[in-house]
């Protein structure tokens, strides 16, 4: 099987178990390898045959847009579910990372969660 990937996608987002981060938006940053067979598109050279990485990127855009989650897990979650409900996909790896400030920038990290969904054969 082979391996599309999207690196890098910032989308902003209510998220947070805080008060304060109810009332804000803040960044969440999403990498994901998508199990997909490209043998046709590229056979063809057919963008039609190909996952449609715009639409992916939408995809996660929308989710995390309407969902207001408290944790990065919750989000990963629920993009991996559309996903693979949406897209010709069959197994996917899936970063969420959430920039975290500190009132000193010694406090400052990034907290990530990665999980894997679906079935990767071959």
């Amino acid at each position: 099987m082979d391996t599309i990937s999207i690196t890098g996608l910032s989308v902003p987002a209510v998220i947070g178990v805080h008060d304060w981060e109810r009332e804000i938006t803040q960044a969440l940053v999403f990498s994901v390898d998508m199990a997909t067979d490209v043998r046709r598109a590229a056979r063809d050279d057919d963008l039609a045959a190909a996952l449609d990485y715009s639409a992916v990127a939408q995809t996660i855009a929308s989710v995390v847009r309407d969902g207001r989650f408290r944790l990065i897990e919750t989000a990963a979650e629920r993009v991996a579910e559309r996903l693979l409900a949406d897209h010709p996909v069959d197994w996917l790896r899936l970063e969420v990372r959430k920039p975290i400030g500190g009132p000193a920038a010694d406090r400052a990290y990034t907290a990530a969660v990665t999980i894997e969904r679906g079935v990767r054969t071959r």
